[in-house]
């Protein structure tokens, strides 16, 4: 049988399609464990590859023969040479091309709604639970929290005939390297970062400060800004078209944002209980919240997008429901999870303080998003 390579955006629209697919994940136990690949109808297998290293006999009576398989290492190597392995035994297997690291850095655009004149899109990058946003109307366009592949982001404006004028981070990103300040030198627009999240960074921006309203195009597409501290102290929300928050990383649909990530966390757990619990409580219930990350697969709709509306969280999420202060304040401060790898020279690559090459970078970002309190 001959073996197949498969991109991440195939196994991606398998992901967001909710069709089945038959994982043997060749990598070590604990980074399995740690990282995976998730879809909503996936079946994984794990065994290292070096278990394999002398024949896959004993192996091919636990694969199915009614699904896709596919085989993910680290990189693609060992995938490969299983995936061959696996043919040579008449079953037919794929392998994924660039393995977990192209799975990482993969980004799937999908509309999230037609504005008034417009559009807005939402970047999913399945592998890092990362998401982003592009607001469209009248030529114009708007990013929102622009994750560090910039060509993504401006081959999809020239697909899509726009020039983009304003690029916005919600706050100084730990988790992830943001591509919001190359995009906007990039194209010549305006990049703005709340100043409160700014006082090292050793680059131009303009501040973004609570109340100032953006608009987009002809058709007054509104991004207005409201400032919403707790996972940092100057993270900032955004309200598009009156229809839709933008929550960065303090509001997510299955959990809220961490306050520790810059070490202040008994400094800023008050700030984001004001947010989620006194300026979040004065907006519109029927606000569609749409998070900066997500953290399990569970967290996206049937389209793949992931939102869903503020009164619903206030209902449903455990976060925003935790009446007692000091359990709230026990909640966020010492029961969280694993801080992000690499966190700290993340922050400072977006301070603008280090510059590591592409294939740094990589590695910082490696694994799963870690921006909430579970």
């Amino acid at each position: 049988m001959t073996v197949t390579k498969w991109t991440a955006a195939q196994v991606a629209r398998k992901v967001i399609d909710n069709q089945e697919l038959f994982i043997l994940d060749v990598r070590n136990q604990d980074a399995f464990d740690d990282w995976k690949i998730e879809g909503h109808n996936f079946e994984h297998l794990n065994i290292p590859y070096f278990e394999l290293l002398d024949g896959v006999e004993e192996l091919v009576p636990q694969l199915p023969t009614d699904k896709d398989i596919l085989v993910v290492c680290a990189k693609e190597g060992s995938s490969m040479m299983i995936a061959d392995m696996i043919s040579e035994q008449g079953m037919k297997a794929a392998y994924l091309d660039g393995g977990m690291k192209s799975w990482s850095m993969h980004l799937e655009p999908i509309k999230v709604a037609d504005l008034n004149g417009g559009e807005l899109y939402q970047f999913v990058r399945l592998g890092k639970g990362c998401l982003s946003y592009m607001v469209i109307s009248e030529g114009e366009a708007a990013l929102i929290d622009a994750v560090r592949f910039t060509d993504v982001f401006t081959n999809f404006a020239k697909e899509k005939g726009v020039e983009i004028k304003h690029v916005f981070d919600t706050h100084l990103h730990a988790d992830h390297i943001s591509g919001g300040r190359h995009i906007a030198s990039q194209v010549g627009a305006t990049y703005y970062l709340p100043p409160k999240d700014a006082t090292e960074v050793v680059y131009d921006y303009t501040p973004l400060e609570d109340g100032l309203t953006v608009q987009i195009g002809k058709s007054k597409i509104d991004v207005g800004a409201l400032y919403s501290p707790g996972h940092t102290i100057g993270s900032t929300s955004f309200v598009v078209d009156n229809q839709y928050l933008l929550t960065g990383d303090i509001l997510f649909i299955d959990s809220i944002g961490r306050p520790d990530l810059a070490g202040l966390a008994e400094d800023w757990v008050g700030d984001l209980r004001t947010t989620l619990y006194k300026r979040y409580r004065e907006l519109a219930e029927d606000l569609i919240v749409l998070p900066a990350h997500f953290m399990i697969i569970d967290e996206l709709n049937e389209d793949g997008t992931v939102s869903k509306r503020l009164g619903d969280l206030f209902a449903e999420n455990h976060g925003l429901n935790i009446k007692d202060e000091e359990e709230f304040r026990h909640t966020v401060t010492d029961q969280l999870p694993p801080q992000p790898n690499a966190y700290q020279q993340i922050r400072q690559v977006n301070m603008g303080k280090i510059t590591p090459d592409n294939d740094e970078q990589t590695e910082m970002e490696i694994g799963p998003n870690r921006c909430a309190v579970r």
